[in-house]
């Protein structure tokens, strides 16, 4: 089975194990979700979720935040790490949005990298989730499980991406992102995979044999 072969029936598999692939971040609007994906850098959504009620519901929008003292910012975030560095950055963002893009989130890959902090995985997410655009996020999941199943050979995120759009159909890329990730939780845990259970596993070059 070639990788092209092997990715759609990981995608068909994948849709019927879970049939709504939903972001794991919680918010309301785009900026909330851009300033979520960003707090989520080293960090776990769940803690993320955990933080952004408080902040959004003192900070909900661009124009808000882009007027909060860091201090403000540093206290409602210092559970996510790297507190210090992600207030700067949200603040920054929010200034941008309101400066260079009249309140608007950008709509492009290549605008929402110029934001403060704002990556591929971060702007991947906003393209798909809110511009339903095709999008592949890289998230330590999504890595993870497209080399053990033998689609891609690298944990260089951006190779990772490049090689994954050849492979994915374009209008199932995101979704099949958020399912990853579902999927990792669930089954193909990091360091303890379920491969016994896995409904991955006649075509998973990985799978561990247990003894």
């Amino acid at each position: 089975m070639d990788k092209k072969a092997k990715t759609l029936l990981a995608v068909e598999r994948l849709e019927k194990l879970y049939p709504e692939a939903i972001c794991s971040l919680n918010y309301e609007t785009p900026f909330q979700l851009l300033i979520a994906t960003r707090l989520s850098a080293q960090c776990t959504d769940a803690r993320v979720n955990i933080v952004t009620p408080a902040l959004f519901s003192e900070f909900p929008d661009a124009m808000a935040m882009s007027n909060a003292p860091l201090e403000s910012i540093e206290n409602h975030i210092k559970s996510c790490g790297l507190y210090k560095t992600k207030a700067k950055d949200l603040i920054g963002i929010a200034k941008a949005i309101v400066n260079d893009y009249g309140g608007n989130i950008p709509d492009s890959l290549e605008e929402l990298i110029k934001l403060p902090g704002v990556g591929r995985k971060t702007a991947n997410l906003v393209c798909g989730d809110v511009f339903k655009k095709p999008a592949v996020v890289t998230d330590t999941h999504f890595i993870r499980i497209c080399n053990r199943l033998g689609l891609v050979s690298t944990n260089e995120p951006l190779k990772v991406e490049k090689q994954m759009r050849n492979l994915l159909p374009p209008e199932k890329s995101n979704d099949f992102c958020h399912r990853t990730v579902l999927f990792g939780r669930e089954y193909c845990i990091a360091r303890n995979p379920k491969c016994e259970i896995c409904p991955l596993l006649d075509f998973c070059p990985k799978k561990i044999k247990k003894q």
